[in-house]
């Protein structure tokens, strides 16, 4: 028969530690391959460069003709892969994975209906279809796991470890499903460390600290000459309490070693000692003891062959192992059709499949995230309830039209000029006068306890010198620890004397016989006036420029954290290294994880400008459909953005950390709160390559003033070239392959 797997001196390093080290061996068409041995030999990481998920450091190995290195994606579509933990969509029904997965493979509508309900019969989950795979027992979910690796009909399955934590009946019922999987040509390649598992294999690898020690069938692997060495028998021995009696056994003379089985205990013993010799000596000690020979287990193997490596004084002699070939030499690779394969055979051969699609798995994936923030209330309120919220409160907390700033007065003239200039100071609706005091040491607490930011003082004087016709100093005291607050203050306060002395001189100037001007009226006026005249915000209101900005930076922080997490989690779960073994191309994957949040997050640009528009008054002076348009363009972008942090992250507390680090500039330093204008020359150059800031100036072009495409062309362009290189960056960090 032909060999479907073939391994050449296989290597695996990572880093200083060598997990697989020069691992040789074949396994031939339609046989179930067991590779044995204890945690961290290598077994997961041999069967995850069969897949083509890990590349080899060094040697070869071939799956159906296909070198791992290099035809990694040809392989994928023919070989089926069950992973040591459950690694199916916890979220998703029973049907919706085992559909997943057959969409993933490019099965037809019509060819995914017959294998479904040729799946559900062999796996008996006809009565679990809409049972959450997360709720099912172990076995039923290895039962679903081995239905998905089954979908697409697979020549070749590799099965790590398939009943690591499941009850032995359910053991039983996996190991009947894989004999029948055998009886039709497939062929299985499994990992375990359980001893009756390897019982059933057809074939046996035994691997040990990284190197494989042996390789053949089992009843070949018993009568190795190292396993019962010339010149020795193995009996069992069976006494009560056998543990407390082992140590007794070992130094009974001419045995060289005993292990303990269950309730019995296994000896090696010099065939020189008979068994009434060994009865004899047994008996000394244990009345009750029965013996009987019996032929080394496969344990007894693998125990001896353990040993033996450990110890590092043993090496198996294979030369002397015939006509038992351990390990055999692999042969050079076939071609993927065999000629040598009979017509009779079950297995159904499948010419060598064409290089996957660009876009392939897409739909697949695209379904499969839909399903996944259907089930997910929390993923939902956090797009449409979260951003709302946000809008609202960031909407009125973030307000630089400053009022009411708390002012103590100390008049100390008390007549109506100094009344008539309180109540100029209270008229502004900048100053609000919180308290009249009568001495010094109530004035200076007031500001020191920070009740007051603004103090007058009136001087005693102050009617008297207006009176005269002298000038007369009001000392306004400002605190300054909050330079916006103490600007406004001190713009306000100089606009009002300015024009309470304006007014003070018209009046002056209209007992004159000659002034510089009159106005229309005929009265006396300043030979200049100067009228602005406000565009686009006339009331100067403060959300009509924030709320437009906030509703950026909230889509950024949305998507942001929508797609962080979209690979790094799969990772975390195992689910990633699932798909990796499936043919889904890189692009098809991760578009498939961004269309469904662009389309979500789409929904949420219009819930976020609904509020804007009628919640805070800002009108879109522009084109709706124009900034409907760019603002799908900047949730592409911000997908995009999220994703690539996922590339880069390997937890998704690295994930967060990142998303972080991008979020602060995006706030301080893309226009949203500081003009960048008046930024240094390296942070303002650095600004042009934050999206979002194309994005705000977009969002308020069309928004408050009302521009075209033309207006907004080169931040347009901007923002496309920052979502070109972001989606570009990120497929290419995103490998299908385990680092």
């Amino acid at each position: 028969m032909s060999s479907v797997i073939q391994l050449n001196r296989l290597t695996r390093d990572f880093g200083s530690l060598r997990a697989v080290d020069q691992v040789s061996f074949e396994v031939e068409r339609g046989a179930i391959f067991g590779l044995l041995g204890p945690n961290g030999s290598g077994k997961s990481t041999i069967i995850r460069m069969l897949c083509g998920v890990l590349q080899p450091t060094g040697g070869s190995a071939h799956v159906l003709g296909f070198d791992v290195a290099h035809d990694a994606e040809q392989i994928k579509r023919q070989i089926g892969y069950m992973s040591q933990s459950f690694s199916l969509y916890s979220d998703l029904s029973v049907r919706e994975n085992i559909e997943f997965y057959g969409r993933i493979y490019g099965l037809s509508p019509e060819k995914l209906e017959q294998r479904f309900q040729e799946i559900i019969e062999l796996t008996s989950l006809g009565d679990r279809l809409d049972q959450l795979a997360g709720s099912l027992s172990g076995g039923w979910k290895q039962r679903l796991a081995l239905g998905c690796a089954l979908i697409h009909e697979p020549q070749v399955l590799f099965l790590d470890e398939p009943t690591a934590g499941i009850d032995p009946v359910a053991r039983r019922d996996l190991w009947d499903l894989l004999f029948d999987l055998a009886g039709q040509g497939v062929t299985l390649f499994v990992t375990t460390h359980y001893m009756d598992e390897a019982e059933r294999c057809s074939d046996v690898g035994y691997i040990y600290d990284s190197r494989l020690i042996v390789c053949g069938k089992p009843d070949e692997l018993k009568h190795l000459p190292s396993v019962t060495p010339e010149g020795t028998s193995r009996f069992e021995i069976e006494t009560v309490d056998p543990a407390t009696k082992l140590a007794t056994f070992r130094e009974l003379e001419g045995v060289r070693d005993a292990t303990l089985f269950g309730q019995t205990i296994h000896v090696l013993a010099d065939q020189r000692l008979s068994e009434t010799d060994l009865i004899e000596q047994i008996q000394k000690e244990d009345k009750s003891v029965q013996i009987r020979p019996i032929t080394p287990s496969l344990e007894d193997v693998f125990v001896t062959l353990s040993r033996a490596e450990g110890l590092n004084h043993h090496d198996i002699d294979r030369s002397k192992q015939t006509p038992v070939e351990v390990c055999p030499k692999p042969k050079s690779p076939e071609p993927t059709e065999s000629k040598d394969v009979s017509e009779d055979q079950l297995v159904r051969k499948k010419p060598a499949p064409a290089r996957a699609g660009l876009m392939a798995g897409f739909w697949a994936i695209l379904v499969k995230e839909f399903s996944h923030v259907r089930r997910e209330p929390a993923t939902l309120l956090f797009v449409f309830a979260v951003p709302v919220l946000q809008t609202i409160i960031f909407g009125f907390a973030i307000d630089t039209q400053i009022e009411n700033i708390p002012t103590v007065i100390y008049d100390l003239d008390g007549r109506s000029s100094a009344r008539e200039l309180r109540d100029a100071f209270a008229n502004t609706r900048t100053f609000e006068i919180i308290k009249r005091v009568f001495d010094e040491d109530a004035f200076h607490y007031a500001l020191q306890s920070g009740r007051a930011k603004v103090g007058v003082i009136i001087p005693p004087d102050y009617s008297d010198r207006l009176l005269r016709g002298e000038q007369v100093s009001v000392q306004v005291l400002i605190d300054g620890s909050d330079s916006q607050v103490a600007t406004t203050a001190l713009n306000a306060s100089n606009l009002l004397g300015l024009n309470l002395s304006t007014q003070m001189a018209k009046q002056f100037a209209e007992t004159l016989p000659r002034v510089p001007a009159r106005d229309a009226q005929g009265a006396a006026a300043l030979p200049l006036e100067v009228r602005p005249r406000l565009l686009y915000n006339p009331d100067l209101e403060s959300s009509h420029f924030f709320v437009p900005g906030l509703v950026g930076i909230i889509l950024q922080l949305v998507t942001l954290f929508l797609t962080s997490f979209a690979i790094v989690r799969e990772r975390e779960l195992g689910t990633l290294e699932q798909l990796f073994v499936t043919p889904v191309s890189k692009s098809g994957l991760m578009l498939g994880k961004l269309v469904p949040y662009a389309l979500i997050g789409f929904v949420e640009t219009l819930i976020v400008l609904t509020v804007m528009v009628f919640f805070f008054g800002v009108p879109i002076h522009g084109s709706l459909w124009e900034l409907l348009v760019l603002s799908l363009l900047f949730l592409v972008c911000g997908l995009g953005l999220g994703m690539l942090v996922s590339t880069v992250s390997r937890t998704q507390l690295q994930a967060v950390q990142f998303a972080f680090l991008i979020m602060l500039p995006s706030v301080l330093l893309s226009g949203f709160m500081f003009p960048r204008s008046q930024m240094p020359l390296p942070i303002y150059l650095f600004t042009f390559i934050i999206p979002v800031t194309y994005f705000l100036e977009i969002l308020r072009g069309i928004v408050l003033r009302g521009a075209d495409i033309t207006d907004l062309l080169p931040h347009i362009i901007g923002l496309t070239l920052c979502c070109i290189a972001i989606i570009g960056i990120s497929l290419k960090r995103f490998q299908k392959q385990l680092s």
